[in-house]
């Protein structure tokens, strides 16, 4: 081969080629090109570089000072970009990209994306689920305290309550909202890291009657959503929404006292088979609307599930297991001689900072006391005798003592697994409603894949003005990651098809994820023979059945590889 001038030249492919149909029916490279332009003295257009790192983003996850050597690694124009144009991609090219996207009005970008998903794949915009997780980050960050860069306001990084028990970390707040067709996002911010959930809510639902083009879709959301601002402004305008009522409205408190005397009529929605056990209680879940409005005059759907009842009843007698073996231990520490716990305050602290750690303060009826210890010493030196005089000596010492409340914990007993939902949409069955929050779930597999699939986090950038618009493009990710995964199922549902042998060793799969099917081709490869420099063969990519099957029900041509 040597001899005769034989080379073989090898490119990879991946799953790009699937990914690039995706992008082209959206239209991203066209919208961002509008919304992020670029002088003639650009090698590589904004536009360009922002489609660079979403590929990367999908495919690859690799940092951003390391892009132009990923690129290199594939065939020419698989990140969207020529040869010529590989060799001017550097960081600090994508650096300046991502800074005129912070510029651009990126809410308006994910608007007319989201329309043109609607429009194209038939996204239906009836029902929309929102929810936000925190973003941690390591650093001090010292200068991301909300300043403004080039006239827009930056988000803060900045300690606040943490929802991955980081409360060591600086954070951002991720909000994102997806369509009930598909758990679809359509619609994404990225705000302070000590900005509480119920005021977000509001800015979000108006994006929302946007996309949809009315105000008659369902919102639904957390407890946050649950407060007087939040739900008069959605029902003044003529939506609709579902929410979870805390625990501490007056109206959870009166139904948990009533059931204690009463048993409500519930009606069963569902009974499925044990999810995790297959000898194990059936999942029972049963829904019960409560003859009095809430104190806004809408309906309150109280929900019952078997299974949830036997969770929350285990969790409450594990936790007061543990504290009862923490103040074991505290009590073993006070009866030592080199305790440093002496003062009253100190213990007082101890006790309290333990039943808040296990939230058995209710059920726990712990109070310090003081023991006294009794010790006779002689009065004076000698060998002790019949007539040998003594002293009393008494020394007292802080023990604790505590007792378990049982009425307490027959008393939420009774209410274990049952928690309220609440909507103004009074044409809704209460199964109806429960239907509807069941889809709440489902954003949390969202915030599961940006964590841990697309490894949003550690970021390599110091400007919080950039790390906005990345996360923007992570957003758009999902958007594109969460297409081909309804695509595919709609298919099947369609086809007929019940599962797929897409995992590993060719285990079937009868919910395929993005993740899976990118796996079937991260092998792709194209081969190039060349004779003293000139092309003499080209070897495309050999599909095996699952691929060309995938690419079927995807819509996909396979000449695109």
């Amino acid at each position: 081969m040597e001899e005769a001038g034989f080379t073989l030249h090898t490119e990879r492919l991946g799953p790009l080629p699937l990914i690039n149909h995706f992008i082209e029916r959206i239209g991203l490279t066209e919208t961002l090109s509008r919304f992020v332009a670029s002088d003639r003295r650009c090698a590589v257009s904004h536009a360009s570089a922002l489609g660079v790192l979403l590929r990367s983003i999908i495919v690859e996850r690799e940092p951003i000072y390391r892009q132009q050597e990923t690129v290199h690694g594939f065939a020419d124009g698989m990140f969207g970009i020529s040869a010529r144009e590989m060799g001017h991609l550097s960081d600090d090219r994508l650096g300046r990209a991502l800074d005129h996207l912070f510029d651009a009005d990126r809410t308006a970008l994910l608007t007319e994306l989201v329309l043109a998903v609607g429009q194209r794949f038939g996204v239906r915009f009836e029902e929309f689920h929102n929810d936000s997780t925190t973003i941690s980050f390591c650093g001090s960050y010292r200068g991301a305290g909300g300043r403004q860069i080039r006239g827009r306001t930056a988000p803060a990084i900045t300690y606040g309550r943490s929802k991955a028990h980081r409360p060591d970390l600086k954070q951002l707040l991720f909000i994102l909202t997806m369509s009930a067709d598909g758990n679809v996002p359509v619609a994404f911010r990225c705000t302070d890291g000590n900005t509480s959930d119920s005021v977000t809510h509001i800015e979000t639902w108006n994006t929302l009657r946007a996309i949809a083009g009315s105000s008659d879709f369902l919102y639904c959301a957390d407890s946050k959503l649950c407060s007087r601002e939040n739900m008069d402004h959605i029902d003044r305008a003529g939506g609709r929404f579902v929410t979870v009522m805390p625990r501490n409205r007056l109206e959870d408190a009166q139904f948990r006292e009533w059931i204690q005397t009463h048993t409500p009529e519930w009606t069963l929605v569902w009974d499925r088979p044990n999810p995790r056990y297959g000898d194990g209680p059936r999942d029972c879940w049963y829904v019960h609307r409560a003859p009095l409005p809430s104190m806004e005059a809408w309906s309150i759907v109280w929900v019952w599930s078997t299974l949830l009842t036997l969770r929350q009843h285990a969790r409450r007698l594990r936790n007061i297991a543990a504290a009862i073996e923490q103040f074991e231990d505290l009590r073993r520490r006070l009866a030592s001689s080199k305790t440093r716990l002496r003062g009253a305050p100190e213990i007082d602290l101890q006790i309290k900072l333990l039943l808040e750690q296990h939230h058995v303060g209710r059920y726990l009826k712990v109070r310090r006391v003081v023991r006294e210890e009794h010790v006779f010493k002689q009065a004076r030196r000698g060998r002790p005798g019949p007539d040998t005089a003594y002293r009393k000596i008494t020394k007292r010492r802080f023990d604790v003592q505590w007792v378990i409340d049982e009425d307490a914990i027959t008393y939420d007993r009774r209410s274990d697994g049952c928690y309220p939902l609440m909507t103004n949409d009074r044409t809704l069955t209460a199964a109806q409603v429960l239907e509807a929050h069941k889809g709440q779930p489902m954003i949390e597999k969202r915030f599961e894949q940006v964590k841990t699939v697309h490894e949003i986090a550690p970021v390599f950038l110091k400007n919080e003005g950039r790390i906005e618009a990345l996360f923007t493009l992570y957003a758009i990710a999902l958007l594109v990651q969460a297409l081909i995964e309804r695509e595919l199922r709609q298919a099947m549902a369609r086809e007929g098809i019940e599962e797929l042998p897409i995992y590993p060793e060719q285990r079937q799969c009868a919910h395929p994820t993005t993740e899976q099917v990118l796996r079937l081709f991260s092998l792709a490869e194209r081969h190039h023979l060349l004779q003293h420099g000139h092309p003499v063969q080209v070897f495309d990519l050999k599909l095996t059945q699952l691929q060309r099957q995938v690419l079927a029900l995807l819509g996909v041509p396979p000449g695109t590889f």
